[in-house]
């Protein structure tokens, strides 16, 4: 575990993670739950750093079922996914409480919004600045380098298989 850069707490047997842990990935998400000859396996949840949730049942470290919750409470749905389509562009907290008055546009889910750089773009981990192509958090510190086909959108989520781009 510690040779991929990551940690882990919790029952082992032989010398890999067994039954109840928590493991640490490097890039901050965690994997609490069950655990079966060193991989996932059972019920668990994935937080990642922005806030939001996996929770999941695993088999042999493959998550068979399981339900994504955004940092914002959005929870996504597989089936008839109906938020920020082609017809209805608002926010989540604007489906929740409704849409500002005239004059007083949201222009991110959050309100006030976030302060970013000028000509940087909001990634909700952080903000991009298309100049440097760098992902930075809203505290200054480097997250990742954007590649020159990536294209961020607004519910990027950092982690290890269900980033956003």
């Amino acid at each position: 575990m510690e040779a991929t850069g990551g940690s882990y707490t919790g029952t082992t047997k032989n010398g890999r993670m067994e039954g109840k842990g928590e493991y640490t990935f490097p890039t901050g998400t965690r994997h609490e739950g069950d655990t079966k000859d060193g991989v996932f396996h059972g019920k668990g949840v994935l937080h990642f750093p922005n806030g939001s949730k996996y929770e999941a049942t695993w088999e042999n470290g493959i998550a068979t079922q399981g339900s994504l919750t955004f940092s914002d409470g959005l929870q996504y749905e597989e089936q008839d996914w109906d938020y920020c389509d082609g017809y209805d562009r608002r926010f989540f907290s604007e489906r929740c409480s409704g849409l500002r008055p005239a004059g007083e546009s949201q222009l991110t889910d959050l309100h006030p919004p976030r302060e970013i750089p000028d000509l940087c773009y909001d990634c909700g981990d952080g903000f991009y600045d298309p100049t440097t192509r760098v992902v930075t958090s809203y505290t200054g510190r480097f997250l990742r380098n954007a590649g020159a086909d990536r294209k961020y959108s607004n519910r990027t989520i950092s982690g290890i298989f269900l980033q956003v781009f």
